[in-house]
């Protein structure tokens, strides 16, 4: 991706040639900012997307998300004269404020997206810059930030996302997608694939391998699991995991961007690592979305209750039609293959696990249940269980969480290779 280099005095998109990097002043010879600043932004958009309303529906939230931390990034290695940008390189005069260029960026991108939280946001920002001086460091960072926010805002102006209308189902047919009870709504995101990436190449990239056919055996197994384990009145399913059913069914997104505040702020994290941590995990997560939905709608597989129910149909004497069945949790309005809360974790993980160990022991919350938390060892048994907990549910098959687990990997370890500049 061609990055952009943005003189002080221009407000338009100048392109040209991308500028060497700066050379980093020595680690010892420039204090480092806290990353504080970038988990404060990350904490408001968190408050906003879990306002009812806020987000709009045919907008999947983890482009606010990439948007807000591409945005911060670019702002802070350009006041910072430190690393890469993502797209633009904005010059800053030497000794510019980082930590207020973050700051604004935080705001400008946020008030563009959700003008309606203006008063929370620039209360926000009034309350970050009163911790720095009036000075001209303090301006001359809030004008990189400013001019950061826009010009992110301007390139995601037309990437697609604006154009995504449901598509009403297709002709029924055993295997295929059809909406769900109780509400049987439309699908959503149908042409979320087409959004322009941020990281990866496009979004079929990383497409998985096909399900298993309807006749097979492991489709069988798929099936019974879930008919088991996942129905609203399951026998089989013990308390603790109910409880880890109805604890990960909020947005998946979420959770990580939680787990991502806590890791960057126990490590402490100076502004450059925070920036960049973010941006790598949200700008990935983001590319996910795209990913999970290419491959969910070029397969087109149906959910479990569709599966259970419909059974008598599928061609496969291993499994057994229960025209009554019912899954613990409501059933996403998209197909089933693969699993979406998979393939997010599993690219979360892998990016977290670069940066600090995979051996951090964390403590989840959940916004479904509260004062419920859930503690791991490891970040990728945190992953594990997010990904399971859908077919504790009803939602998905053990297929699903195995594709999912596999396409967040290989997307992962590609923007890993690829870095954010």
């Amino acid at each position: 991706m061609k990055r952009r280099v943005i003189a002080g005095a221009v407000v338009a998109l100048a392109i040209g040639p991308a500028a060497a990097p700066a050379t980093a002043a020595p680690a010892s010879s420039t204090p480092r900012a806290s990353g504080a600043v970038v988990v404060e932004w990350n904490q408001a958009l968190l408050r906003i997307v879990r306002t009812p309303g806020a987000q709009p529906a045919t907008i999947h939230p983890t482009r606010a998300f990439a948007i807000l931390h591409a945005a911060i990034y670019d702002a802070v290695v350009s006041a910072g004269h430190r690393g890469d940008p993502y797209l633009f390189r904005i010059e800053a005069p030497r000794g510019a404020s980082a930590t207020a260029a973050a700051a604004q960026a935080g705001h400008d991108a946020l008030f563009a997206l959700y003008p309606g939280f203006a008063a929370s946001l620039d209360a926000q920002l009034s309350t970050e810059l009163a911790t720095l001086p009036d000075d001209r460091a303090r301006r001359d960072g809030i004008r990189v930030g400013r001019l950061s926010a826009r010009f992110i805002l301007a390139v995601r102006s037309d990437d697609g996302s604006g154009s995504q209308t449901p598509s009403a189902p297709g002709t029924p047919a055993p295997g295929t997608y059809q909406p769900t009870p109780p509400n049987f709504a439309p699908p959503v995101f149908t042409a979320w694939s087409g959004v322009t990436p941020w990281l990866i190449d496009r979004g079929d990239q990383f497409r998985p391998a096909p399900p298993p056919a309807l006749t097979s055996r492991a489709y069988a197994r798929d099936v019974a699991e879930v008919q088991s384990l996942g129905q609203n009145t399951s026998t089989t399913r013990t308390a603790d995991q109910t409880t880890v059913a109805r604890f990960w069914s909020a947005p998946i997104q979420n959770y990580w961007n939680e787990i991502t505040q806590t890791l960057v702020t126990r490590h402490g994290a100076n502004l450059l690592t925070a920036a960049t941590v973010f941006a790598e995990v949200d700008l990935a997560l983001a590319d996910s979305v795209i990913a999970f939905y290419d491959a969910k709608y070029h397969t087109n597989r149906w959910r479990p209750i569709t599966a259970i129910r419909a059974a008598g149909t599928d061609g496969n004497p291993g499994t057994t039609a229960d025209q009554n069945w019912t899954p613990l949790v409501n059933t996403p309005a998209d197909p089933t293959y693969p699993g979406a809360h998979s393939v997010v974790s599993s690219t979360a993980v892998r990016i977290l696990a670069a940066w600090f160990g995979d051996r951090e022991r964390v403590r989840v919350t959940s916004e479904l249940l509260p004062g419920v938390t859930r503690e791991f060892a490891t970040l990728h048994d945190a992953a594990t269980e997010a990904g399971l907990s859908r077919i504790l549910a009803g939602v998905h098959f053990r297929t699903d969480h195995d594709a999912g687990v596999r396409l967040g990997d290989r997307l992962a370890a590609a923007v890993l290779v690829r870095g954010l500049g």
